[in-house]
Protein backbone atom coordinates (compact mmCIF):
# COMPACT_ATOMS: atom_id res chain seq x y z
CA UNK A 1 0.00 0.00 0.00
CA UNK A 2 1.29 3.24 -1.02
CA UNK A 3 1.41 6.21 1.76
CA UNK A 4 -0.62 8.69 1.24
CA UNK A 5 0.94 11.57 -0.47
CA UNK A 6 -1.17 14.26 1.28
CA UNK A 7 0.52 13.19 4.94
CA UNK A 8 4.01 13.70 3.93
CA UNK A 9 3.45 16.68 1.14
CA UNK A 10 1.40 18.65 3.21
CA UNK A 11 4.04 19.41 6.20
CA UNK A 12 6.51 20.24 3.48
CA UNK A 13 4.09 22.45 1.74
CA UNK A 14 3.11 24.52 4.71
CA UNK A 15 6.66 24.95 5.86
CA UNK A 16 8.06 25.75 2.35
CA UNK A 17 5.29 28.45 2.19
CA UNK A 18 6.18 29.51 5.82
CA UNK A 19 9.78 30.48 5.09
CA UNK A 20 9.04 31.91 2.21
CA UNK A 21 6.60 34.59 3.87
CA UNK A 22 9.76 34.55 6.37
CA UNK A 23 12.03 35.46 3.26
CA UNK A 24 9.56 37.78 2.15
CA UNK A 25 9.38 39.36 5.62
CA UNK A 26 12.98 40.03 5.45
CA UNK A 27 13.55 41.38 2.86
CA UNK A 28 11.31 43.94 3.54
CA UNK A 29 13.01 44.74 6.30
CA UNK A 30 16.29 45.18 4.64
CA UNK A 31 14.51 47.51 1.92
CA UNK A 32 13.18 49.43 4.58
CA UNK A 33 16.44 49.95 6.15
CA UNK A 34 15.54 47.87 9.61
CA UNK A 35 18.12 45.60 9.58
CA UNK A 36 20.61 48.37 9.81
CA UNK A 37 19.87 48.74 13.35
CA UNK A 38 18.14 45.62 13.84
CA UNK A 39 18.54 42.01 13.29
CA UNK A 40 16.49 38.91 13.95
CA UNK A 41 18.66 37.36 16.84
CA UNK A 42 20.87 39.78 18.54
CA UNK A 43 21.02 43.43 19.63
CA UNK A 44 22.78 45.36 16.84
CA UNK A 45 22.21 49.49 17.42
CA UNK A 46 18.59 48.42 18.84
CA UNK A 47 16.50 45.45 20.40
CA UNK A 48 17.09 41.68 18.41
CA UNK A 49 13.23 41.54 17.23
CA UNK A 50 13.26 38.27 19.05
CA UNK A 51 13.51 40.64 22.12
CA UNK A 52 10.54 42.97 20.87
CA UNK A 53 8.28 39.82 20.18
CA UNK A 54 9.11 38.64 23.47
CA UNK A 55 8.65 42.44 25.39
CA UNK A 56 5.11 42.46 24.02
CA UNK A 57 3.54 38.69 23.77
CA UNK A 58 0.21 39.04 24.79
CA UNK A 59 -0.03 42.75 24.35
CA UNK A 60 -3.30 43.06 21.75
CA UNK A 61 -2.06 46.46 20.97
CA UNK A 62 1.50 46.13 20.37
CA UNK A 63 1.01 45.78 16.17
CA UNK A 64 -0.37 48.88 16.31
CA UNK A 65 1.88 50.45 19.26
CA UNK A 66 5.36 49.23 16.76
CA UNK A 67 3.30 49.86 13.79
CA UNK A 68 3.24 54.05 14.86
CA UNK A 69 7.05 53.37 16.22
CA UNK A 70 8.39 52.42 13.24
CA UNK A 71 6.32 55.13 10.93
CA UNK A 72 7.22 57.69 13.77
CA UNK A 73 10.16 56.73 15.29
CA UNK A 74 10.69 56.45 19.01
CA UNK A 75 12.93 56.96 21.85
CA UNK A 76 13.58 55.38 25.36
CA UNK A 77 11.60 52.33 24.89
CA UNK A 78 15.42 50.44 24.80
CA UNK A 79 17.72 52.79 26.43
CA UNK A 80 18.77 56.38 25.07
CA UNK A 81 19.32 55.35 21.65
CA UNK A 82 16.42 57.01 19.31
CA UNK A 83 14.68 55.36 16.61
CA UNK A 84 14.23 57.49 13.72
CA UNK A 85 11.08 57.82 11.66
CA UNK A 86 11.07 56.07 9.23
CA UNK A 87 9.17 58.46 6.42
CA UNK A 88 9.61 56.18 3.06
CA UNK A 89 7.75 53.29 5.32
CA UNK A 90 3.93 53.05 4.18
CA UNK A 91 1.79 52.63 7.05
CA UNK A 92 0.53 48.75 5.29
CA UNK A 93 4.65 48.11 5.30
CA UNK A 94 4.99 49.38 8.73
CA UNK A 95 1.81 47.05 9.74
CA UNK A 96 3.47 43.97 8.14
CA UNK A 97 6.68 44.23 9.60
CA UNK A 98 5.45 45.36 12.82
CA UNK A 99 2.86 41.88 12.41
CA UNK A 100 6.61 40.03 11.51
CA UNK A 101 8.47 41.28 14.36
CA UNK A 102 5.90 40.10 16.96
CA UNK A 103 5.66 36.36 15.11
CA UNK A 104 9.31 35.80 15.65
CA UNK A 105 9.73 35.60 20.04
CA UNK A 106 7.65 32.37 19.68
Amino acid sequence: MRPCIRNTALPLLLSTLAAGAAHAQTGLARDNGCLVCHSVQRKVVGPAFEDVARRYAGDDGAVERLTQRVLRGSVGQWGTQAMPANVGTSPDEARILAAWVLTLGR
